[in-house]
C-alpha cells in the first residue's frame, strides 16, 4: 500500500469546495478545516462545538503525539464555524454522523475520497490528503520548510518535504528540465 498524496492543483481544491458546497455544509466544513490547519484526521473529528463557537483560536492535545497545539482560526474558518455552530449546544461533537453521533473516520474518508474521485483526481487519497494538501500549499505558498516542520512536529526538514511530496516533485522537475 503507497502513501497518499496532496492535492497539488489550486483548481482541484476549489473543485472539490463547490461540489462539497453543494453536498453537505458539515462536508465542505471538514474539508475546509483540513486543509487550512493540517491536524489529522483523528484530532479534526475530537473537535467539540466548544472549540470553535465563538473562539479565534483552536486548542488541542493531539492524540498520536499528546503534544498541546494552539493556532488561531483564519478569516475562512471563521464565518463557516459561526454559521455551522449558531443553535448548537457547545457539548456536541463538532462533526455528526447521520445518525447524530460522533462522525467516525471512515465516513471523512468517503466524503474525502469521494469528491476527489468526482473530479477526476487520480492517485492515492484518504484522510491524511486534507493535512498533506495543507503542507504542500504553505510550503508553496511561503518556502518556509522549518515552521511546517514545526507545525507538523516532524523531526527533521527533509522528513517533512518527503511528507508532503516535495522531494518526489523536484526529482521530476529536475528531469524534465535535464535535457542534453
Amino acid at each position: 500500500m503507497g502513501t497518499v498524496e496532496p492535492i497539488r492543483e489550486l483548481k482541484n481544491v476549489r473543485k472539490i469546495e463547490r461540489l462539497l458546497a453543494k453536498q453537505s455544509e458539515r462536508d465542505l466544513l471538514l474539508f475546509t478545516l483540513g486543509i487550512n490547519c493540517g491536524l489529522r484526521i483523528s484530532d479534526i473529528l475530537a473537535l467539540d462545538v466548544s472549540d470553535v463557537k465563538n473562539k479565534n483560536y483552536i486548542q488541542v492535545i493531539e492524540k498520536k503525539t499528546g503534544k498541546f497545539k494552539k493556532f488561531p482560526i483564519n478569516s475562512k474558518l471563521k464565518p463557516m464555524f459561526e454559521k455551522f455552530t449558531k443553535n448548537r449546544l457547545d457539548e456536541e461533537p463538532l462533526f455528526l454522523s447521520k445518525f447524530g453521533n460522533r462522525m467516525e473516520r471512515t465516513a471523512a474518508y468517503r466524503i474525502i475520497n469521494f469528491a476527489c474521485k468526482k473530479i477526476g483526481i487520480e492517485g492515492l487519497i484518504g484522510t491524511h490528503t486534507l493535512r498533506k494538501t495543507f503542507g504542500y500549499h504553505h510550503y508553496q505558498k511561503f518556502k518556509d520548510v522549518v515552521i511546517l516542520q514545526k507545525i507538523f512536529n516532524h523531526s527533521s526538514p527533509f522528513i517533512t518535504l518527503r511528507y508532503i511530496g516535495i522531494e518526489q516533485d523536484e526529482i521530476f522537475q529536475s528531469y524534465e528540465n535535464f535535457i542534453l
